[in-house]
């Protein structure tokens, strides 16, 4: 992946991104490459399962270390797990799920060295308003943080605050750990302050570059950059590439989908929506993957094999990641739930990879 797009003006935004392309030339990007090449290999053998927040809570549990609800009703570790950076821009010694960023670091840096594949998402808050990532009535926070904006030095401290983080992020001997990145994600809603409500496709492209750059200058080129909007209904591969920020600037491409309506209207949209998808990734050879999609409290137990399941099977996915099991909300199995028999059947078919499927295939 190249990255050719800037989006400073002027002597200095050239200078700048000569400085990043050197930095870029001057990188070996091993791990990033190591991460593709894996995924790329472990997408062949089958389709990896993700919980967001396994590590930390559970339906009848908080913070007890060495807990998860998905090892413990089928014996195993999901093969990715998923974390959120929401908070961290603004200092904060937690996140917006009240998860210490000091354990977030010790679960993910474990999850990789056990053999997982880890996914780091961000929620950040409003930096117009000083509201909280939903407050989405303003249209113009985009432009305001963008190079020239009003608040472009206050996102400056932002992005250092997520570069502060990411720099401890390596294994004992002192390696960065690869990660999945999958930043402004669901832009095509509106509930979001960078949705398609609340930005032009240009205002969210710069968004992208100016975070993706700024990220790169610091020499994180450990980060594979995934690119996931909303599943919605008539999606189109010219509708999907509207705020794509371009081929160059994403490794993986995915949705988010969660079952809200009715089973079929969930189907129906899952398989038009990654028909595009999958096909667009196979001509340009990105990875692809349902980057959070989920049944809310699985009020239907047999929805692991019977709904998603057979969806994910049709298509040449890298993972499906369920959201977490917050206590109210859950989305992932737990022991003792109606669920827990169906979703053991699931991950005990081959083609849904777990964390011990997937040691084996190089790191």
């Amino acid at each position: 992946m190249t990255h050719t797009h800037f989006t400073s003006k002027g002597t200095a935004g050239i200078i700048v991104l000569l400085i990043c392309l050197s930095i870029s030339s001057a990188l070996s990007a091993q791990g990033r490459k190591d991460l593709y090449n894996r995924l790329q290999q472990l997408q062949k053998k089958g389709c990896m399962f993700g919980h967001q927040d396994d590590p930390f809570y559970g339906l009848t549990w908080e913070w007890e270390r060495g807990r998860s609800d998905v090892k413990e009703t089928c014996g195993d570790y999901p093969a990715v797990m998923g974390f959120d950076l929401g908070g961290i821009e603004m200092g904060d010694e937690k996140n917006l799920d009240s998860v210490p960023f000091t354990r977030i670091r010790e679960e993910l840096v474990a999850h990789h060295e056990r053999g997982g594949i880890v996914t780091l998402s961000w929620h950040p808050r409003n930096p117009l308003t000083g509201g909280t990532t939903w407050d989405n009535k303003e249209t113009t926070v985009a432009a305001s943080i963008l190079p020239g904006g009003s608040h472009h030095l206050k996102f400056l401290y932002w992005m250092r605050r997520i570069r502060n983080f990411l720099r401890t992020l390596h294994t004992s001997d002192g390696r960065p750990v690869p990660i999945i990145f999958r930043p402004w994600h669901e832009n095509n809603g509106g509930w979001f302050w960078w949705g398609a409500q609340q930005t032009t496709p240009q205002e969210f492209k710069a968004l992208w570059c100016m975070l993706q750059d700024y990220l790169l200058c610091e020499g994180f080129d450990n980060l594979l950059w995934s690119y996931s909007p909303n599943v919605e209904a008539n999606l189109t591969e010219a509708s999907f590439l509207e705020r794509y920020p371009g081929n160059d600037r994403v490794d993986l491409i995915g949705f988010d989908a969660y079952q809200q309506g009715t089973e079929q209207d969930f189907v129906n949209q899952f398989n038009s929506n990654m028909t595009v998808l999958s096909g667009y990734a196979r001509k340009h050879n990105k990875l692809v993957a349902v980057t959070e999609c989920g049944l809310r409290n699985l009020k239907d137990p047999t929805w692991w094999t019977r709904v998603i399941h057979p969806q994910v099977e049709k298509y040449p996915l890298c993972y499906f990641l369920v959201w977490r099991n917050a206590r109210h909300e859950y989305f992932g199995p737990a022991p003792g739930e109606k669920n827990a028999p169906y979703f053991r059947e699931m991950v005990n078919k081959k083609n849904v990879l777990m964390l011990n499927d997937i040691k084996s295939v190089k790191r």
